[in-house]
């Protein structure tokens, strides 16, 4: 009887205590507390649980599973929707279809960010399919069609009203739907943010396109092996005949290689060599670095600069640094500094001025091993170093560590 009194006891909690409850279930156990009695299924349909879904734990996720949340439980509330695709599941199948993301883009006009994993994409001909409210775009380990990010000003649906408007009437009509539906496709594709994570089929043709994007400000290329130099300068913005060409919107870009073996480097930040024109973010990794280093002098609007997963010297950065006096802020992450190489010291030479030096010191051993900790630890005089060159400019070091010599 007690235990009956205590399940009994959630019936006189206050909702909002009952939705914080829930809100730390997974979709999976949202789905499967629905089922327990009236209350908590119109409690778990509150859209307040519905704002950043999950699906990525999820797996084997199917068409029919996308199609019961979207019917039953996402709604105008939906912020942020992760998927995992179906690329590496021996299932296959049709993961995202066209007429999922249009009702998706219905029921949803207030999801801003959209995160696929490992999706097979080739079965959409363009990017304009996904909902127009999108800010984000993230694809990790996804299959892309040539024509991905191609950007037309008027949409299929638009085609298919001019076909049916042959009356006044239906042009009437053609009007009214246009200013219902037809605004996401004629003001072009909203994304400011676009993440691409080790997604082979990314080439120099889909960052072209990328150019006719008239609201991405963030670029972020992580392990896109196909990407070339000749890509990334053709895309950078530049003045031209009609005025600035290319991503000239673009205030940060990331370049990182830091995958599989096997691929042959194609050192694609040499590319920024030609000049970028309002790039004031610069983030550089893994084997991108080194090139990347070399030309980032003739970035004159750059303002920040972060380097990360990679190994490099005081001299390489100090060398790089001379030319970036507008730079405000450098950060280093995961980096492995190498020790500093001091030159040999001949016999004979240099030892007058060696006892002047420790008799000014006058024996004291603390100064020594300051200068031993400096010699051994470079962070400390890139400190110095950069505060000369860069005066105006902030410093962070990140899980950075030093490279300790076997001899």
């Amino acid at each position: 009887m007690d235990e009956f009194k205590a399940c009994n006891m959630l019936d006189y909690f206050p909702e909002n205590i009952l939705i914080d409850v829930l809100s730390y279930l997974s979709v999976r156990e949202l789905v499967r507390a629905g089922r327990v009695c009236k209350r908590w299924k119109r409690l778990v349909k509150d859209q307040r649980l519905w704002r950043f879904v999950d699906l990525t734990a999820w797996k084997g996720v199917t068409s029919r599973i996308l199609w019961l949340l979207l019917r039953q439980y996402l709604g105008c509330g939906l912020r942020c929707l992760r998927l995992r695709g179906l690329l590496l599941s021996a299932r296959g199948g049709t993961f995202l279809s066209e007429s999922w993301l249009k009702a998706l883009s219905t029921k949803c006009p207030r999801l801003s960010k959209l995160y696929l994993l490992h999706a097979d994409l080739r079965s959409l001909p363009s990017c304009q399919l996904l909902p127009p409210s999108l800010q984000v775009l993230e694809l990790r380990g996804c299959e892309l069609p040539r024509e991905f990010f191609n950007q037309t000003l008027t949409s299929p649906a638009c085609s298919q009203e001019k076909a049916e408007a042959t009356s006044s009437v239906g042009a009437q009509q053609q009007g009214r739907d246009r200013k219902g539906k037809g605004l996401g496709y004629l003001s072009g594709i909203a994304i400011g943010r676009l993440v691409l994570n080790n997604v082979p089929s990314f080439t120099d043709q889909h960052l072209q396109s990328l150019t006719s994007w008239e609201r991405l400000s963030r670029l972020e290329l992580r392990d896109t092996f196909r990407v070339t130099a000749n890509g990334l300068r053709s895309s950078a913005a530049k003045d031209g005949v009609c005025g600035v060409e290319g991503l000239s919107r673009l205030k940060f870009l990331e370049i990182g290689i830091t995958g599989r073996q096997g691929y042959q480097l194609q050192m694609a930040s040499l590319g920024l060599g030609a000049g970028w024109l309002g790039l004031e973010e610069l983030s550089l990794g893994g084997k991108e670095v080194g090139p990347g280093l070399l030309c980032a002098s003739r970035l004159k609007d750059l303002k920040c600069l972060c380097l990360w997963a990679c190994t490099l010297s005081e001299m390489q950065i100090v060398r790089s640094c001379r030319m970036l006096r507008g730079l405000r802020q450098l950060e280093f992450l995961d980096v492995i500094f190498q020790p500093r190489q001091c030159p040999p010291v001949v016999e004979g030479e240099g030892g007058g001025e060696e006892q002047d030096n420790e008799e000014a010191a006058g024996g004291d051993n603390s100064s020594d091993d300051n200068k031993t900790l400096d010699t051994n630890d470079p962070i400390p005089s890139l400190r110095r170093s950069l505060a000369v060159l860069l005066p105006s400019c902030t410093l962070v070091f990140t899980n950075c560590s030093v490279q300790i010599n076997a001899d």
